[in-house]
Order: structure tokens, then sequence, then C-alpha cells
């Protein structure tokens, strides 16, 4: 028996906003499953941006309490990506963690924390 991540719940507060930000930062349209839901394939797992006033459930809005961890294989190039969009935070510049990994740290305009 196998078992892999299928799915991260991104919790948005605007699914239109949200699926413009991400459709721009990952460089792919993504595709509209609900109301509520936009979906972006991410290498065989979802990334879902979920806005659950839109889908019409009762749930508070609240973004995830730690980090997203997004890998690819153009940090550069989605490090500019980033710079332009209305991230609520960013790094000044790409890091080198102690264990060799690049990366930044962004938070989205939603509050969600992500690190690429």
């Amino acid at each position: 028996m196998g078992v892999k991540l299928y799915r991260v719940i991104l919790p948005v507060s605007d699914i239109k906003k949200a699926s413009m930000f991400y459709s721009t930062l990952l460089g792919m349209k993504g595709v509209r499953v609900s109301a509520g839901r936009h979906y972006f394939n991410c290498g065989g797992t979802i990334l879902a941006c979920y806005d659950a006033k839109a889908d019409g459930d009762d749930v508070k809005f609240s973004p995830n309490p730690e980090h997203i961890y997004i890998s690819t294989s153009d940090i550069k190039h989605l490090y500019n990506i980033a710079r332009t969009l209305k991230c609520k935070k960013i790094d000044n510049k790409i890091g080198i963690m102690p264990w060799g990994e690049r990366c930044f740290y962004l938070t989205d305009p939603f509050g969600n924390k992500l690190c690429i």
C-alpha cells in the first residue's frame, strides 16, 4: 500500500484575488472547481485555494498557522515574480539554509505563510 500527499488547503478570503495571485506566482492557470475553490496541480499535490464564504460554507476564515513549502527548479524566477505581487511579507533576498537549501519566505495577501 502506498500513500502520497494529495491536497493542501490554503484558506483565502477572496477566491478571485487568490486565483490571480497564485496563477501569477506559480505560472499556471489552475482550475476553478467550485464557487470557492481553485486548484493548482503542483507535481501531483493539489494546492487548493479555498474561500469558505464563496462556497457557501459556514466556516470562519483563518490562514494556515505554519509554512507551506513549494519547490522549484528556478527559484530566482519565482522570487522575481513574488516581488511584483502584493505579498504581506517577503524576504529581502533568497537565503541559504544551514542544511544547504536555497529559499525565501513570503506571506500571501491572506496571511498564509509560504517558503519557496
